[in-house]
């Protein structure tokens, strides 16, 4: 079987469509936040691989093509941003200070832990930017000296948990500000965040865009410094 899956080029990209569409229908039809589609079809697709026993790098030479529409999509993220234009304008001061918070909380959370559990200082570094976009992740941990491996697979589990719990977190918590909202799934949970923001509504999806940028620019100026202060 594995030689024939390797042989077939669009494998993965077949399996990830398909398995998605399900998660969406599942997702629909239950109405659960914790059926989080991205959640449920990485859980599948695992599931998948490890029985039939197929290799990561099979399924990838399909799947790979999945990731050239990331660019696309997420310059389509400008067009909310754009028609959302008035309420940045208005509301610019909060949403900055909003961002700037969240990459404070999430250094302080990452040094509080590592200290804590006294987790290497390598390992610290290379968890300090799990809450962007990963291919600035990648370079900011590259540069500082961590691992990038554990960098993405840090920032693949903060956007998936991000987006299957923060409709549920922001009900707990009485969070109704459609602001809030977009700027909370964007600042923590990037891209998978950004997801959830657009089915939360336009406002929310345009913020969460909006924060994934800011949050890019802000963490590769602040995550620098905490990380010269606490791990080397």
């Amino acid at each position: 079987m594995q030689e024939f899956l390797q042989q077939t080029n669009y494998f993965g990209f077949v399996l990830t469509l398909i398995i998605y569409y399900l998660s969406v229908l599942l997702k629909n039809k239950v109405k659960k936040n914790l059926f989080n589609p991205l959640l449920v079809t990485t859980i599948i697709i695992v599931a998948i691989l490890l029985i039939f026993n197929i290799d990561y790098e099979t399924y990838n030479i399909g799947a790979k093509y999945i990731s050239y529409f990331l660019t696309p999509t997420t310059v389509c993220l400008a067009i909310p941003l754009y028609k959302q234009i008035k309420v940045i304008k208005k509301n610019m001061i909060g949403i900055l200070s909003g961002i700037v918070a969240g990459v404070l909380a999430n250094a302080i959370v990452i040094v509080g832990f590592t200290m804590l559990f006294k987790i290497e200082n390598e390992l610290g570094t290379s968890l300090l930017s799990k809450s962007i976009t990963a291919p600035i992740a990648i370079e900011l941990t590259n540069e500082l000296g961590g691992i990038s491996s554990i960098t993405v697979f840090a920032v693949i589990l903060s956007g998936i948990i991000g987006a299957a719990i923060a409709p549920s977190v922001f009900k707990i918590l009485h969070i109704k500000d459609e602001t809030a909202q977009g700027l909370a799934c964007g600042t923590s949970a990037h891209g998978s965040g950004t997801t959830t923001a657009l089915e939360l509504g336009k406002i929310q999806g345009a913020m969460s865009g909006l924060a994934i940028i800011a949050t890019g620019l802000i963490t590769t100026i602040i995550v620098p410094i905490v990380n010269h202060i606490f791990f080397t």
